[in-house]
């Protein structure tokens, strides 16, 4: 059985999850002691800035109760304290949770991208620390396959929801292919950074305006692979510039109209190439009447963020379609495996049969005598086929009894009714 303890941003505050979180370099560690202190057959461990969850297989539901133990021994933490932010999951439930996890039905964002990547990483750290085993590596290889699906059958993983993605997107509406476009970042705050990342990431090539802290703008544009230039040199780099992000903080306007007007004009007029102004400051840095010069697109932070917003409820809306994929999955999954439960029967009553079916051919062949090969090979397939024509439809019923759940007391008087 997989068992679960865990918790999350819909669970817990940040403080929370930040002490509980398992550093990368003691993960392989973790996992090990996971597995002999808290006596589970395998072990996983997913730890990221918005959840921690430990998954482990073991042959009691109780299982749970003890990977919570561990996880507060693990990090110093007494258990009441830390108890009412956990959730406890095993069997069905577990399995569904871990699929939901990985198709981001669970994230503070549905269908962001991070998460499949480090659920997958996950896995890859329990594999190499030899705590994988083939119930939790069939979880992983149903849950990641039907993460996928979901993504790629759905819209769930559409249209950006983050004001940096919002930025690339509206981008490639404007330019299409990013690929050498120029980029001025005017300013280095975190969100201008995100969005010339991602830009950078692209194709596109970042230029860094610096102010009164030049050496910051060299940083940035040496971690963007790109040059710094000095905020004197504005009106040329603007001329040159494709893609304008805007974030100083200053106390007024930094970009002004006739600073566009110059550098548009620069670029050979209105018929040239477009320029793509975004403003993530607040107070804003751009002059808005920059607007209405041609060939200028200016969007703001509330621009963005009203582009985002309507984006995410696009992504709820599909968001439906991909709980039905996942719970299909799931579904599946959980027949499978209860299906692997019946397995050991299935494989005794086989041994059985043809241990009787040889026993009898034994027989037959000392009251008969010598026999041709023709009459050997008739005699094994008439007797095969008996056995597998008796077994067919004990099987069918076993099958179909093992996707439909089981009380153990019905096996045991299975195995009883037929000798096994």
């Amino acid at each position: 059985m997989i068992v679960l303890v865990g918790l999350s941003h819909r669970t817990s505050p940040l403080p929370v999850r930040e002490s509980l979180a398992f550093a990368k370099d003691r993960l392989a560690e973790a996992l090990r002691r996971m597995k002999e202190e808290a006596g589970v057959a395998e072990a996983m461990i997913l730890s990221t800035c918005n959840r921690v969850e430990l998954y482990g297989r073991s042959e009691e539901e109780e299982g749970g109760g003890r990977l919570e133990e561990f996880l507060c021994a693990f990090h110093g933490r007494r258990r009441e304290e830390i108890a009412p932010y956990l959730y406890r999951l095993a069997g069905s439930a577990a399995v569904r949770h871990a699929f939901r996890v990985a198709a981001s039905l669970e994230s503070m964002v549905i269908g962001e991208p991070q998460i499949l990547g480090q659920v997958k990483e996950a896995y890859q750290t329990a594999e190499g620390a030899g705590t994988l085993g083939s119930a939790l590596n069939a979880l992983r290889n149903r849950s990641l396959a039907a993460a996928k699906r979901a993504r790629t059958e759905t819209g769930i993983g559409h249209n950006a929801v983050s004001v940096s993605y919002v930025a690339v997107e509206l981008a490639r509406k404007i330019f299409g292919e990013l690929r050498d476009k120029n980029v001025l970042l005017v300013g280095a705050g975190k969100m201008s950074e995100l969005a010339a990342r991602h830009l950078v990431r692209s194709g596109a090539r970042a230029t860094v305006l610096g102010g009164r802290t030049f050496e910051k703008a060299e940083e940035l544009a040496a971690a963007l692979g790109g040059r710094a230039a000095p905020f004197e040199s504005l009106r040329p780099e603007l001329a040159a510039a494709d893609i304008v992000i805007s974030g100083t903080g200053a106390p007024g306007i930094v970009i002004r109209r006739e600073d566009v007007e110059h550098a548009r004009a620069a670029r050979g007029g209105r018929h040239q190439r477009p320029l793509f102004l975004i403003d993530i400051a607040v107070p804003r840095d751009i002059d808005h009447a920059v607007a209405r010069i041609g060939g200028v697109f200016l969007y703001d932070l509330d621009d963005l963020r009203s582009v985002a917003e309507a984006n995410l409820r696009e992504r709820q809306k599909e968001a439906a379609a991909a709980e039905g994929l996942v719970e299909r999955e799931v579904r599946e999954f959980l027949d499978w495996q209860k299906s692997l439960d019946i397995v050991p029967l299935l494989v005794e009553l086989r041994r059985r049969a043809d241990q009787i079916r040889q026993t009898e051919m034994e027989r037959a062949r000392r009251r008969l005598g010598l026999l041709t090969a023709e009459q050997e090979a008739a005699l094994e397939a008439a007797t095969s086929a008996i056995v597998n024509k008796m077994l067919h439809p004990p099987t069918v019923l076993l099958k179909e009894i093992a996707r439909n759940g089981y009380p153990a007391e019905q096996i045991a008087l299975i195995r009883k009714l037929l000798g096994l």
